[in-house]
């Protein structure tokens, strides 16, 4: 296993990377290698293929991590019908190319199984993702600001300019968010709804006025809304630590119309390729209700113009009206129901009302009431006798554990053997509750909120506490399923990487070391955990997460070498080429000319317009006025793509390694310099 190290750790290390980039960009061994497949007869390719038909894609010249123990690595690939049907060696490879085969150089670039997010609510996030003004991988805070002024001045009434989660204010520089009357002094007319977590919501005074809220609104439950002396709200909605006024508060806002809501979400799903994801399982959740919710989704799913695959569970909307939503649903799909684009997954992860607890580290753990066991029984009780898979949302050990004292219940009444369950974030489980999870089958899906609230867990707990937070290396241990996510889109970026680099760095986003070395996880059982992990809780362990005859053929091919860069660089990683079942999804840098075509987002005052999704700190600092190189790449409005960056046009005023950027880059094929 091969782990990256600090750059000051591997004496030559910048001959090395000098070196490995050039080959990787070199086109030599993909023009040798395309002769000797076009030089083979047809009785040649159809003798190497056992008198299969040929594929429909290869990949080539990569350094393949497969994830298949039979053998972890490979250079080529072989893709038809959607499946893998050959890995091995170029030499191997080949060969199997007929006259409709496309054929891929990768030109040394490390490739891995596709990501896959077991926890996470795209369904939801898709339907607004271009209205949302992301902070996503913002710096700072004067950065962040600068792109809200600017969004302000071409948001149109009575739209509201919307930053929804996604980020965390340890994150900037300046370690703090802004004050209400800088949100007041940057859009004295404009709505401004900015999110922090599920902690806090930041309202300037028109959106105040926009939702309604007066002196004379009634304080929400396990909420407050910040008043001033004459008893006004500020502005300023605390969630103590019941999130409801939240997301009650963003769901005032207008929303897209249907066709925009189409286009918003293949923008999204477009922004996940971007970062080497193909697959999710998305966790419902609020005011996301079941079937009208998904009409976008479905139609998406049946004109298969899906570039995600979506496993997706029902998550009930109405306290005490959850059994009733169960067993109308019970009505309406099975688990299982669908295809390997989109698939029903069961229930959850909100089960019952009464059993959610709240990941809001800045406020004491709260206490579930005496009505959380019957409640959840009566739910568990049904969904086990129709062998409904579930999911439950539980941060604390205290629930965990009264949770659990219901699913044995429901074990030894009704039987829990053979159904796929399993509990959600699980932040301080202990050694006991997992040990229990293990005896009855199930598993836990693992996200990234520490990286974004690992300060505010310490502050409360302590260092020590913070040190397992949570404890997957001895879930790990314990033989548990265990799967990686987000949780995006508010309460964590989407951003997979930031992920996998919490998991091997024990950090967080503000710069603090929680886990101790023996406690953090090496590259590949991190990778593991958001590829094979991930795939046992849609129940597709058999068919994701490695790269291996008769596995779905889902490829990332990455913008770095994930097992090579040092552990900070991993959260910069994304994918230069993402591949879906043999189709081409995704394609930037030297695979730009592969991208399928994606509309413009709509409106078109739409913030994704203008910045796209996350703010990659790599080409933030890549010129001197932070952010306009991705903009730039963003908003290029060429007509033709450069064959080696694409739209990045400016990634060529820098990125190599040598005196002559333009002679070098021309030498290449390369066109930016002509823009």
């Amino acid at each position: 296993m091969k782990n990256g190290s600090d750059d000051h750790g591997r004496p030559g290390e910048q001959a090395m990377h000098a070196t490995n980039w050039l080959r990787r960009r070199s086109t030599l061994g993909g023009v040798a290698a395309l002769a000797v497949a076009a030089a083979m007869s047809g009785t040649q390719r159809a003798a190497a293929q056992g008198g299969a038909p040929p594929p429909d894609l290869i990949l080539h010249n990569g350094r393949i991590t497969t994830l298949d123990r039979t053998q972890p690595q490979a250079q080529a690939l072989a893709i038809r019908d959607g499946e893998v049907v050959a890995v091995g060696g170029d030499r191997e490879v080949l060969p199997l190319a007929g006259p409709g085969t496309r054929v891929v150089d990768l030109r040394g670039r490390t490739a891995i199984p596709g990501l896959n997010d077991s926890h996470t609510h795209p369904i939801r996030g898709g339907l607004s993702y271009n209205m949302e003004l992301r902070w996503d991988g913002v710096r700072s805070l004067a950065d962040g600001m600068r792109m809200l002024k600017e969004q302000v001045a071409r948001t149109p009434p009575p739209q509201w300019v919307r930053v929804v989660g996604g980020f965390t204010d340890q994150q900037f520089a300046e370690k703090r968010l802004p004050t209400l009357d800088e949100l007041n002094a940057a859009a004295p007319d404009t709505p401004i709804f900015l999110l922090h977590l599920y902690d806090r919501a930041l309202l300037n005074r028109a959106a105040l006025r926009a939702v309604g809220y007066t002196k004379d609104t009634p304080e929400p439950p396990g909420a407050s809304i910040e008043r001033d002396a004459q008893g006004n709200p500020t502005g300023l909605l605390v969630a103590k630590p019941n999130a409801f006024i939240l997301y009650y508060t963003l769901a005032q806002g207008p929303k897209l119309p249907p066709e925009y809501q189409e286009n918003s979400t293949l923008h999204f799903m477009r922004e996940l390729n971007r970062l080497g994801v193909t697959s999710v399982i998305d966790a419902g959740g609020g005011f996301q209700a079941y079937p009208d919710d998904y009409v976008v989704i479905e139609k998406l799913a049946r004109e298969d113009r899906l570039t995600l695959r979506f496993a997706y569970n029902l998550f009930p909307q109405k306290a005490k009206e959850e059994l009733t939503d169960f067993r109308r649903w019970a009505g309406m799909v099975r688990p299982g129901q669908g295809s390997d684009m989109y698939r029903h997954n069961g229930g959850g992860e909100m089960l019952a009302f009464s059993a959610a607890d709240f990941e809001d580290f800045r406020q004491p753990r709260p206490d579930m009431p005496p009505a959380m066991e019957p409640d959840l029984k009566a739910v568990v009780r049904f969904l086990a006798e129709n062998r409904w898979p579930f999911r439950m949302h539980a941060t604390y050990d205290e629930t965990i554990s009264r949770a659990l004292d219901v699913f044995e219940e429901v074990d030894r009444e009704v039987g829990l053997s053979g159904l796929r369950w399993f509990f959600d974030h699980a932040e301080t489980i202990t050694p006991r509750n997992i040990d229990r999870v293990k005896r009855l089958g199930g598993g836990i899906a693992v996200q990234h909120r520490m990286a974004y609230q690992g300060e505010y867990f310490a502050e409360r707990y302590g260092p020590r506490a913070v040190e397992e937070a949570p404890p997957i290396a001895r879930m790990l241990e314990a033989g548990l399923p265990v799967g990686g996510g987000t949780d995006a889109t508010r309460v964590a970026s989407y951003n997979p990487w930031i992920s996998l680099w919490w998991l091997v760095t024990g950090s967080t986003l503000g710069g603090l070391r929680m886990a101790p070395p023996h406690r953090r996880l090496d590259r590949e059982t991190a990778l593991r955990l958001w590829t094979e992990g991930s795939a046992w809780f849609s129940g597709e362990q058999e068919r994701k997460g490695r790269l291996a005859p008769g596995m779905l053929g889902d490829v990332a091919v990455l913008s770095a070498d994930y097992f090579g860069v040092s552990e900070d660089s991993i959260q910069d990683i994304t994918a230069v080429l993402t591949v879906l079942g043999g189709r081409i999804v995704h394609g930037a840098e030297e695979f730009a000319n592969l991208a399928p075509p994606l509309p413009p987002a709509m409106p078109d005052w739409s913030p994704v317009r203008h910045y796209g999704g996350y703010q990659s700190r790599l080409r933030a600092e890549a010129v001197p006025d932070q952010g306009s190189l991705a903009r730039l790449a963003t908003a290029c409005g060429c007509g033709t793509a450069c064959g080696v960056h694409g739209h990045a046009h400016a990634w060529a005023r820098g990125d190599a390694p040598v005196r002559d950027q333009g002679a070098f880059w021309g030498a290449l094929g390369c066109s930016c310099w002509a823009f």
